[in-house]
């Protein structure tokens, strides 16, 4: 086989399928119920985007921004949809970059990988540090007291030398996952009812103050404030692929893996939307300022009970938030290592499962010191604002890895099919092109400099180690 053979050969699906679980010294265990991948994928979906994200999408789409929240949905439930299909046909730890692998072959796959570890290692990084920051502003809400700049800002904020409790979450999240899987899946349970009481609860409070009269005209920046608006919020719909890298410790992932993920979606959507009509019916949409905190959700609670308290619950709601998000996405990314580790292209210590805790524990406490160091050491600037486009790149190619698998190997088991086939596919990919081509230059810079990095990667280490290519040279 040629070098460039070599670069795009695929992995056979049922040799994905069989490996599955299997890791150096033990195997992963198959805990998982349909509500703990649904909420595994909530978790990581539903976290800081919706206590800040209208403050900035209102005043591009007015009292509209409700059906921008609608459309960015229905574009997440293009890709959300591929996943689904690709995750029942096959179940594994690696997410996209295995579905890249059975499609597209080894170096698409590498290059999926390397942005999901960007938008899985470098984004937890970036929401540990915004955990500490709404942790200031909860004790300040509480106490009128807040931790010193020094010792809870990352270098290049104020201030700034190190952020503890950046680190302080990301150890408490790997201490979790250090317990196993099922034990993780709990607490996060416990972590998504109480965000989605929450919201319920601001919703609840700021129907009190509901005025028909805010939500005319409706939509007063036309069509492109919708579509603008839309654009902006769809970022807050990333996640709802993390029950996909929980393939190999699902009971029955072929049915519960593309269930989770739809379900996830649906019920991410329906309070995303319940908290923007509730949002905009309880204040002039023109009194929404992009750069004003009082746009915050904990602002329009209190302003609607005319109190400081529900404000109070409401920033509670987003430290909980922002908690949960980091378990399930630490979780994420040692699991897409664990897949990439026994195809060879990262080191072996990856691999290895603990046969007492079933668990990667050396994996997850490499992965846990290094988003810590991100998290409390290094100003991340515009590396953290390319995960979006990192993600984006990993959608479009599941879209257009189930057109592939589709063609290849009609015959395979699929748990579920991407309704409208190969219309939804491509309109997937599509969608996620058109978002991509909408964000700043200097995201498009960084993210290349993060593949280009990659690539070295990948032709110093993977490439030779790899376990396919070591087959072709015997």
């Amino acid at each position: 086989m040629t070098p460039v053979g070599r670069l795009f050969r695929t992995k056979p699906t049922e040799r994905i399928v069989a490996e599955g679980g299997h890791g150096e010294g033990g195997e992963l265990r198959r805990t998982m119920s349909l509500w703990q991948l649904t909420l595994f994928s909530v978790g990581a979906t539903l976290g800081t985007g919706i206590f800040v994200i209208l403050g900035q999408a209102v005043p591009k789409a007015g009292p509209a921004v409700v059906l921008s929240f609608v459309l960015a949905a229905f574009t997440a439930l293009l890709s959300a949809l591929s996943y689904a299909e690709l995750a029942g046909t096959i179940p594994v730890a690696g997410s996209s970059y295995s579905y890249a692998y059975a499609t597209m072959g080894e170096l698409v796959a590498w290059v999926c990988g390397w942005c999901l570890m960007l938008e899985y290692a470098v984004s937890v990084a970036a929401v540990a540090v915004g955990w500490g920051d709404y942790l200031n502003a909860f004790l300040r809400s509480l106490a009128g007291f807040e931790l010193p700049a020094a010792i809870s800002r990352s270098p290049g904020q104020d201030g700034g030398l190190v952020n503890l409790p950046a680190i302080l979450i990301v150890v408490l999240a790997t201490w979790l996952l250090l317990h196993g899987a099922s034990e993780s899946a709990r607490a996060n349970a416990v972590f998504v009812l109480i965000k989605v009481a929450v919201l319920l609860f601001f919703c609840a409070v700021a129907f009190t103050a509901f005025n028909v009269g805010y939500l005319t005209p409706f939509a007063p920046l036309g069509v492109a404030g919708v579509t603008a608006a839309a654009s902006q919020v769809f970022f807050s719909y990333i996640g709802f692929d993390a029950a996909s890298t929980a393939g190999e410790e699902a009971r029955n992932p072929r049915r519960d893996l593309p269930l989770a993920i739809i379900l996830s979606l649906a019920v991410v959507t329906a309070v995303y939307v319940l908290v923007a009509v509730a949002s905009v019916g309880a204040r002039p949409w023109t009194e929404f300022h992009p750069e004003s905190s009082e746009a915050s959700l904990s602002a329009i609670a209190d302003l609607a009970a005319g109190a400081t308290w529900p404000g109070l619950i409401v920033s509670f709601g987003a430290v909980v938030a922002i908690a949960s998000v980091v378990l399930t996405v630490l979780y994420g990314q040692t699991r897409i290592l664990f897949a990439m580790s026994r195809d060879g292209l990262v080191p072996r210590v990856f691999q290895r499962v603990d046969p007492r805790r079933q668990v990667p524990v050396a994996n997850t406490l490499i992965v846990a010191v290094f988003v810590s160091v991100l998290a409390g050491l290094v100003p991340l600037g515009q590396l953290a604002e390319a995960t979006s486009i990192g993600t984006l790149f990993a959608f479009a190619l599941v879209n257009v890895g189930v057109v592939v698998l589709r063609r290849r190997r009609p015959d395979l088991p699929r748990g579920f099919r991407v309704p409208f086939f190969p219309l939804t596919p491509v309109l997937g990919a599509v969608m996620c092109v058109l978002v991509m081509a909408g964000l700043a230059g200097v995201t498009w810079a960084a993210f290349g400099l993060w593949m280009a990095v990659g690539l070295a990667c990948y032709f110093l280490y993977g490439f030779r180690r790899s376990r396919l290519n070591t087959e072709v040279e015997r």
